[in-house]
């Protein structure tokens, strides 16, 4: 029996961190779907064509260490507004949430576009300010050099991109339960979030 739980919001919202909580819990398989683009992203920074990369991707691909780099995130950005890519990834991350057992996916789109009909869909979101400053603390522990300015600026372009595409806009379903992580520690949101799923089971 198959039960998916869509998890969308921004970058550094703490979703990815919720997902696997969420997926631990309940001992449902997890996707970040995000990796997929990054993982594509990292092809077209090697001179691979965006439409191709997407369509050749192999699980494997998923694993390259390289994935978490700030040059790859702004390219898998960048090739997310591109349709064809869009479209060859869909049809696996659909697969992904229909098997067994069940499957937590997290990303911009899940609950609107990719998994409509999730039995539970959360949008996980944080002010700009606060992802801004989660993300510039990440980037400092890899030894990476950036401002918090630099980062914030990075956050809202990323924010207005991914937000502002034709294709697939991050835009929280309007079934989706809003959980707002400015002020909230990572246990009390995975705590809501695991209530809401609780609540979507019933």
């Amino acid at each position: 029996m198959s039960f998916a739980i869509a998890i969308d919001g921004p970058a550094a919202a703490g979703k990815g961190t919720i997902s696997k909580a969420v997926a631990a819990h309940f001992g449902f398989a997890h996707l970040d779907t995000g990796l997929l683009y990054r993982a594509v992203g990292a092809k077209v920074l090697d001179g691979v064509d965006p439409i191709e990369a997407a369509r050749s991707l192999v699980a494997e691909d998923l694993e390259n260490d390289a994935l978490r780099t700030a040059d790859v995130a702004q390219a898998a950005s960048r090739i997310a507004v591109i349709g064809e890519v869009r479209a060859a990834l869909v049809d696996f991350q659909r697969a992904f949430a229909r098997r067994a057992g069940g499957a937590v996916l997290d990303g911009r789109d899940i609950g609107t576009v990719i998994c409509p009909d999730a039995e539970a869909k959360l949008f996980v979101t944080a002010s700009a300010e606060v992802r801004a400053a989660r993300r510039h603390a990440e980037l400092l522990g890899r030894g990476a050099e950036a401002t918090l300015q630099e980062v914030l600026a990075d956050v809202k372009e990323r924010d207005a991109r991914d937000a502002g595409r034709a294709e697939a806009p991050m835009v929280a379903a309007v079934d989706a339960v809003l959980i707002d992580t400015s002020s909230m520690s990572i246990e009390a949101a995975v705590t809501a979030a695991i209530a809401a799923v609780e609540a979507a089971r019933k």
